[in-house]
C-alpha cells in the first residue's frame, strides 16, 4: 500500500484555497476600515475648526441678535457665554424717569467700572438711550431677577418706576440696571461688551469703538 505523507485530496486543497481567500478579504476589509477610521480621526480637527462649535460660543464667541421686532417697553433675552443677556426697548417715559431714582441708588453714576464698558458710563448706562443691554444675573448670588415695568406697583412701592426684581432675596435695580440702596445686592447688573452691527441688529461679546 502505498501513500503520501503529507499530500491533501484535491477537494481538501481547493476548501483551504476558499479560507485563505476569505482571510485574505476579511484582512484587507480590516485595514481598510482601521485606515478610514485613522483618515477620519485627522479629518475630525479641521472639520471642527471651520464649524463653529457649542464650546467656543460658550468660551465666549459673540452673539448677534435682532431687534427689530422689539417693541418699545419689551423685553428681549438669549444666551452669551452661558449667561442670560436681556435687550428692553426703554420708553420716553422710562428714561425721564430714571434720574428721579438717584437719591434711592446705591451707584447711580456707575462708579464701579466693572459693570460696564467705558461707553456704557453715562446715566443710560448703553450706548443708544433707547436699548438697554444688560446680563440677567442678581450680584447678590446669582439669582434671575424678574422685569418689572410697572410703575408703583402694590408689593414694591409708590417709589418704584419700573426695573428688576430678583424674588431670592428681595434685590432691586431700575431700569439702567442700577442697584437700589439697603438691598443684598452689591453692585449694579452688568452691561456685556456690545456693539452695534447696524440700527436693527446688535452684537454681545464684542465691544464698540465709541468712547
Amino acid at each position: 500500500m502505498s501513500s503520501t505523507v503529507g499530500a491533501q485530496p484535491e477537494n481538501e486543497l481547493e476548501s483551504d484555497e476558499r479560507v485563505d481567500v476569505k482571510k485574505r478579504r476579511f484582512l484587507v476589509a480590516a485595514t481598510s476600515a482601521v485606515g478610514a477610521t485613522g483618515a477620519a480621526l485627522l479629518a475630525a480637527p479641521f472639520v471642527l475648526s471651520i464649524s463653529p462649535s457649542e464650546r467656543a460660543k460658550a468660551a465666549g464667541a459673540p452673539v448677534e441678535a435682532d431687534i427689530s421686532k422689539l417693541e418699545p417697553g419689551q423685553i428681549m433675552r438669549f444666551e452669551w457665554r452661558g449667561k442670560p443677556v436681556w435687550v428692553v426697548r426703554r420708553t420716553q417715559a422710562m428714561l425721564d424717569a430714571l434720574r428721579e431714582n438717584d437719591k434711592y441708588l446705591r451707584d447711580p453714576n456707575s462708579d464701579v467700572k466693572t459693570q460696564q464698558p467705558p461707553y456704557a458710563v453715562n446715566e443710560y448706562r448703553s450706548i443708544k438711550p433707547e436699548f438697554l443691554v444688560l446680563v440677567g444675573i442678581c450680584t447678590h448670588l446669582g439669582c434671575a431677577p424678574t422685569y418689572r415695568p410697572e410703575v408703583a406697583p402694590a408689593d414694591l412701592g409708590d417709589t418704584w418706576h419700573g426695573g428688576f426684581y430678583c424674588p431670592c432675596h428681595g434685590s432691586r435695580y431700575d431700569l439702567a440696571g442700577r442697584v437700589y440702596q439697603n438691598v443684598p445686592a452689591p453692585k449694579n447688573l452688568e452691561v456685556p461688551p456690545y456693539s452695534y452691527l447696524s440700527d436693527s441688529r446688535i452684537l454681545v461679546g464684542k465691544g464698540s469703538d465709541i468712547t
